[in-house]
């Protein structure tokens, strides 16, 4: 008997977790490494890893939607390299905080399509997860901008609309049969070339050691596996009940942070983690109401 799929909001729970995990390295890696490297290492590996894949499941690797991966790889490796801009700017919680705007990019994208179209479909519920998800965000890393800091907030903002964007173009990617292999080669590809890119800018990239090499693996590894998985999360499901799971990634890095970092716990992080999981809880359970759509019937939201 074939296994079945694995359903959406599983998947991004797994790459959340995993995603976490990877963030735990580049803290680690990124005492040797330059975010250009960091960024180059990643995407190469996980480029490797998605050739001898799609090799294996015997996918070819040419596409019918060339046009769509270009501007899906385009939008998602600008928005990385921005949100690595600016975090060299602005403190860690502010850079996250702005990064994880991007599902409620999303939100008001679907809700604004749906309106410039006359259209419904857009659950008000699903919504209001998602926002409130941003709060239990913005309760555990309580952010602040000072006033020198304005341009790289400008572009941590610009870096969360970008990855909703990408986001979406997962989605329809989705819809169009590409398969989830296929969508992360290309985002792969366009990461390696940004990332060399970067690292040349830049005059060039540090030696390694074993444990900086080690490091640059894991990150790879996880990131290529974290990566498949949230592309075949938006490809099988609703983008904001997807995009609403994305938050326990700050919820899994808040438990890292603490473990191997000694970060603090606090009233407020406590209570924007309890926020988190409510949000997560009820954009799975709404999505789980929602019919089923089939690609020859796609949804208003794109």
């Amino acid at each position: 008997m074939a296994m079945r799929p694995l359903p959406a909001p599983l998947l991004m729970v797994g790459a959340s977790l995993l995603f976490a995990l990877m963030g735990v390295c580049v803290k680690l890696a990124s005492s040797r490494y330059g975010a250009g490297e960091i960024v180059l290492y990643r995407s190469l590996i996980g480029l490797v890893l998605m050739l001898a894949l799609l090799r294996w499941r015997g996918i070819a690797w040419r596409t019918p939607v060339p046009a769509m991966h270009f501007w899906r790889a385009a939008s998602g490796t600008t928005a990385l390299c921005l949100w690595f801009y600016a975090i060299g700017g602005l403190p860690l919680a502010t850079a996250m905080t702005l990064n994880y705007l991007s599902p409620v990019w999303i939100a008001l994208f679907l809700i604004g399509g749906a309106t410039l179209l006359g259209q419904g479909g857009v659950d008000g519920r699903l919504v209001s997860a998602v926002l409130a998800g941003f709060a239990g965000v913005a309760l555990i890393l309580r952010p602040t901008l000072a006033q020198d800091q304005l341009w790289f907030g400008l572009v941590g903002l610009l870096s969360g609309m970008l990855a909703a964007v990408a986001y979406l173009q997962v989605s329809a990617l989705g819809r169009a049969g590409e398969p989830t292999e296929r969508v992360v080669l290309y985002f792969s590809a366009s990461g390696t070339v940004a990332g060399t890119a970067i690292v040349v800018a830049t005059g060039g990239g540090h030696a390694h050691t074993a444990g900086g090499l080690a490091l640059l693996l894991a990150i790879g590894a996880l990131a290529t596996v974290a990566q498949w998985m949230m592309t075949a999360a938006y490809a099988r499901g609703a983008a904001l009940g997807v995009a609403a799971l994305q938050y326990l990634g700050i919820l899994f890095s808040f438990g890292f942070g603490v473990l191997i970092f000694d970060d603090p716990v606090t009233a407020m992080s406590v209570a924007g983690m309890l926020l988190i999981v409510a949000a997560g809880v009820a954009a799975t359970l709404l999505r789980g109401r929602a019919p089923v759509r089939r690609p020859d019937n796609p949804p208003t939201e794109t």
